[in-house]
């Protein structure tokens, strides 16, 4: 499978209630470290290699499009991350399909143990489409494995993202450039006043959604954080909505697994 979904990024404005709270949620959350820029994370480390990065800026970062959705529009998602096959050959392939891109960005966390971890990263210009991360340090430093990949309220995986654009003709043309693939599925979703264009990213189902009109859920959210996620859902025992205020404003949703 050429992409799988690398982390999913939801800013916070106080790091500790934000881990306590994911805790109650019934997540195992670990500590991450701090980045140069002088923001730290936690991370919830899921059981199929994606994993949740739960940041807070101390300080501003002006220039920073993280920095810069968490002020205008406080706590909640703010940026999703695929890890392709061939982080090189991705790159140039976007580019020559038109897709602007910065990078490839040189990144890097120091951990509580004090060791540093390192990656790259390719971010584009219009964020409807995710960045692209590879490891410049082996993985298992970055995204753990074993028993913190454990959760007590049973979430295995991603099921879905969701990512509001505005035009979405434009964008489903950004994600087949990006996946390589077709979408599964175009259309309006009856009754709720937005398009749709979904991929598959093996059982991942990547949804990309426009409004049809002002009040449309699409709207709201591009409103308030401009284009890019706005839900998610994990695989887990049964189907339920998180509470927003624990989850500090990102949508989440536990979801049953389809019977095969």
């Amino acid at each position: 499978m050429p992409f799988t979904i690398d982390h999913i990024v939801i800013a916070v404005a106080d790091l500790d209630r934000a881990t306590r709270d994911y805790e109650v949620l019934g997540f195992t959350v670990l500590p991450g470290g701090e980045h140069p820029r002088g923001s730290r994370n936690a991370l919830v480390v899921l059981a199929d290699g994606a994993y949740l990065e739960i940041i807070a800026f101390p300080k501003p970062v002006p220039g920073f499009r993280w920095w810069e959705v968490f002020a205008a529009a406080g706590p909640g998602f703010v940026d999703y991350a695929l890890l392709p096959d061939d982080f090189e050959v991705d790159i140039a392939r976007q580019r020559a399909a038109g897709v602007a891109l910065d990078g490839p960005i040189d990144g890097s966390r120091l951990q509580p143990d004090g060791s540093r971890i390192a990656w790259r990263s390719a971010r584009p210009i219009e964020p409807d489409i995710p960045f692209l991360v590879e490891d410049t340090t082996p993985r298992h430093l970055r995204v753990p494995e074993g028993a913190p990949r454990i959760h007590a309220n049973g979430v295995t995986g991603v099921a879905a993202v969701t990512v509001a654009v505005r035009d979405l003709a434009a964008s489903t043309a950004r994600y087949r450039a990006l996946l390589k693939q077709e979408p599964v599925a175009v259309g309006t979703v009856p009754g709720l006043g937005f398009g749709l264009a979904q991929f598959r990213l093996g059982e991942q189902l990547l949804s990309i959604v426009a409004p049809r009109g002002d009040g449309a859920a699409p709207a709201s959210h591009l409103a308030a954080r401009g284009q890019g996620i706005c839900a998610l859902s994990f695989f887990g025992p049964a189907n339920t909505a998180l509470d927003l205020g624990l989850s500090h404003g990102a949508p989440l949703e536990i979801v049953q697994r389809p019977r095969s």
